[in-house]
């Protein structure tokens, strides 16, 4: 990803929680040269030994045929995308501009490692669970085995362990703190929540007076 110094983040836990708040990932690989995408939920592990993140696909997806495992193993991508807006040259007070596209992104590049542990596959739905619907635990936990065993069998559970983090926060960094102020006030008055969000981290990204 393309991304000038000044755009950068580098503050690994804004980074981490900016993932768990934009955990819907889109997950690349390319193995001999062929690209394929899958949509997925994840879930957001930071420790010690570093960022792991832990999802599952459909045993149907072709995707997890293309993993390979091991120290020279391809890494994998998963793309984070997070608040976006088109900007537009009215916004700034030197008229002289273009329309530009400002948004935040995380690409997290990372080796991947296949579980097929029928005890660690059920803990991780359960962890999924209750994390993006705990009033529906209780149900959860009380499925039939049978019904349970076939959902986790029909599935693909692995971990990625990140190897490196590309980050671009397009905020309009290179045009100065009031340009940056003018176009998140613009923001501010729109009726999506996600273009509000972008005015705050605009705000928060301000460059130094």
């Amino acid at each position: 990803m393309y991304s000038p110094p000044y755009n950068r983040v580098e503050d690994r836990r804004e980074l981490v929680d900016f993932m768990r708040r934009n955990s819907f990932a889109l997950l690349v690989t390319a193995t001999g040269g062929v690209p394929l995408a899958s949509h997925l939920p994840v879930i957001i592990a930071d420790g010690a030994a570093g960022i792991v993140i832990h999802s599952h696909m459909a045993k149907n997806n072709p995707q997890w045929q293309e993993f390979y495992e091991g120290e020279n193993a391809d890494e994998v991508l998963l793309v984070f995308a997070g608040p976006h807006a088109y900007v537009s040259p009215r916004w700034y007070e030197e008229k002289e501009r273009v329309p530009t596209w400002n948004y935040a992104a995380v690409h997290a590049y990372g080796k991947v490692t296949v579980t097929t542990d029928r005890a660690v596959k059920h803990a991780a739905q359960r962890e999924l669970v209750a994390q993006l619907d705990p009033q529906w635990l209780p149900k959860f936990e009380a499925l039939r085995a049978e019904y349970v065993e076939g959902m986790l069998n029909g599935i693909v559970t692995f971990d990625i362990a990140v190897t490196r983090l590309e980050t671009r926060w397009k905020l309009s960094q290179n045009r100065g703190r009031r340009e940056q102020q003018l176009i998140a006030a613009a923001l501010d008055k729109s009726d999506d929540p996600s273009v509000r969000a972008l005015a705050e981290l605009t705000r928060k990204h301000l460059v130094p007076e």
